[in-house]
């Protein structure tokens, strides 16, 4: 970038623990451990309780160690990068802005950068470290992790898929877990809006198989890569190599006819075949509940190869926080910025990890012209990962979308469904989404909280959140949030709650009433959002204190009400098994011994 940049030096996962090894950061774990659960309980205590990554080099079952909560703190992500996300995302846009449109003179400025971008260009390897050893050991012989009580069986969490367009050849890395079916067979979770579920679609349409590449381990610029939304058809490895500061390298596959990642800890190479689907599921996803089971299609391995001396990588996610935050909200730092490159109104956005990322997103928009806001929204909409987004609250150019505390109160002052609310039925969303019950289809709704040309909403009384309580006997408990958001958790169903409460009209300066169920504790904001953001959907669980219709066009006015409830037919909340919980309980000194 301008000035020299960042450099993600480390060419392997291997070197990267073993930095942060020596800084204190990653801690052996010698004593056996079953992948079956107990492991998912070590990692989700350790992360809460902020300690460093993990190196299991006793699994259950395995001969291969296995490495955990790499990146699972903010510090540790930042190591891995080289520098701060939000200063890469910054001289990224930077870069991006100065050099578009290109001239001689722009590229000569930004030359470092320039020069940067043309060293990241993946390259090719006669062979890569990946394949030192040509195994033949199968799926069963890898320390595959069962996570959560009810998965449908073990699941390959932090496999980077690779896969090629069959037409023109352009390379996608993402990663999709894999359930494994037994030594040689996997299920593929291509989400919707996913690059190699495009790749698939495409194969399958010409009546061919997808060769893939499955790369497990790889440096931590890589990883990250995989992790980020990019726009469709740019190249991961590209943006990998640029973080890094020189090019990923790829070998031959020995099995097939397609480049592998040459510096992968593991590489298992193989094909989707076309028309063919197994059920898949379920698997307890970041919302915080098991997906659905659902037939996917089916990974074929035909050989594993690896380094020797290989590490296996695994990442656990559940109801956050979790490793993924870490990732996430990193990749969105780097890549937010460019939301203004295809749309120069949005000045910030922030997707919230707490409400599973797709669920919650905060956008703050310098108006130029009334209502420009809710035309940026409906842009970013059908933007890539971003269509995927279900709960959009727009803010203005001055409020920082980060702070939810900001954000709830220009709602507060600003929000008036009459004129500010959108709701859009009948919608693609997120494959793991369950809240229409009907998969990958639902609703979206826009919250336009910029400030008006018309007065803001005056300040008025508190809300007593004992009367609320006191006000239905099914309400175990009420909260105000910067009066402005009233919860009340409630025993059963809570839309006949939402719905008596929303009779009595004057709430004051409460915009916003959710019910949300017994599970959620209201005394920590990142469990409420969760509890609130991944429990509804806008078309039927969204009300209003007064609603009715004027011609084919609903009106909304008052108080908004939202039955954030867990509703029969949705797939349980993640619980660990109290026997695993007594067992870690029992063992947890003895994991940390030397």
């Amino acid at each position: 970038m301008a000035g020299g940049g960042f450099v993600s030096a480390f060419r392997s996962l291997g070197e990267f623990l073993q930095m942060l090894e020596s800084m204190g950061e990653l801690r052996r774990v010698r004593v056996p451990v079953d992948p079956k659960l107990e492991l998912t309980e070590i990692c989700t205590r350790a992360l809460r309780e902020g300690m460093p990554a993990l190196l299991f080099e006793n699994v259950k079952g395995s001969a291969f160690p296995l490495a955990a909560n790499v990146y699972a703190s903010e510090r540790r992500v930042e190591l891995a990068l080289g520098r701060h996300p939000a200063e890469i995302g910054t001289e990224v846009i930077r870069f991006a802005e100065e050099l578009i449109p290109p001239s001689a003179k722009r590229v000569l400025s930004n030359r470092r950068s320039f020069f940067r971008l043309l060293s990241a260009r993946p390259r090719m390897s006669a062979r890569g470290v990946a394949q030192e050893v040509h195994s033949t050991c199968s799926l069963d012989d890898l320390p595959v992790q069962t996570c959560w009580p009810k998965d449908g069986g073990r699941f390959i969490t932090l496999g980077q898929v690779v896969t090629y367009d069959p037409l023109n050849g352009s390379r996608n890395m993402g990663i999709y877990r894999m359930q494994v079916y037994d030594g040689k067979r996997t299920g593929m979770h291509w989400q919707i809006q996913k690059g190699g579920g495009f790749h698939f679609h495409r194969a399958e349409a010409s009546g061919k198989d997808l060769e893939v590449a499955v790369a497990l381990g790889t440096d931590p610029a890589t990883l990250l890569a995989s992790v980020a939304a990019l726009p469709e058809g740019i190249d991961e490895a590209l943006f990998a190599g640029f973080l890094r500061g020189r090019g990923v390298a790829f070998a031959r596959g020995v099995s097939v006819g397609i480049p592998v990642p040459a510096g992968a800890e593991f590489v298992l190479e193989g094909v989707v075949k076309k028309d063919e689907r197994k059920r898949e599921g379920p698997f307890g996803d970041h919302f915080g509940h098991y997906s659905h089971a659902a037939p996917f299609p089916v990974f074929h391995l035909r050989a594993i190869t690896h380094r020797r001396g290989a590490v296996y990588p695994a990442t656990v996610v559940g109801i956050p926080p979790m490793e993924d935050k870490f990732l996430g909200d990193a990749t969105q730092e780097i890549l937010g910025p460019l939301a203004r490159l295809l749309h120069h109104e949005v000045r910030d956005l922030w997707a919230y990890y707490e409400a599973g990322f797709h669920n919650l997103l905060v956008v703050s928009v310098e108006e130029r012209y009334h209502k420009e806001a809710m035309k940026a929204a409906l842009g970013l909409l059908g933007t890539g990962q971003l269509s995927l987004t279900k709960c959009i609250i727009l803010v203005s150019e001055t409020v920082n979308p980060r702070n939810w505390n900001e954000v709830l109160t220009e709602i507060r002052e600003h929000f008036d469904p009459h004129f500010d609310f959108v709701l859009l039925p009948k919608v693609p969303l997120d494959t793991l989404d369950f809240t229409s019950f009907t998969m990958e289809l639902g609703s979206k709704m826009i919250l336009d909280a910029t400030r008006k040309r018309r007065p803001p909403h005056k300040s008025v009384r508190a809300v007593n959140e004992q009367r609320v309580k006191e006000m239905d006997r099914r309400i175990l408990e009420a909260k105000v949030m910067d009066d402005t958001m009233l919860l009340v958790k409630v025993r059963g169903k809570g839309r006949e709650v939402v719905q008596k409460l929303l009779k009595k009209k004057d709430w004051g300066a409460i915009r916003i009433l959710a019910a949300v169920s017994e599970d959620v504790d209201l005394r920590d904001r990142e469990n409420t959002l969760w509890g609130v953001f991944t429990r509804f959907d806008c078309e039927r669980d969204v009300l209003f204190s007064e609603q009715r219709m004027i011609g084919i066009a609903p009106v909304y006015q008052g108080t908004m009400g939202i039955d954030a409830t867990w509703k029969r037919g949705y797939p349980e909340p993640l619980k660990m098994d109290r026997r695993v919980v007594r067992l870690v309980d029992r063992r947890w000194k003895e994991y940390w011994k030397s």
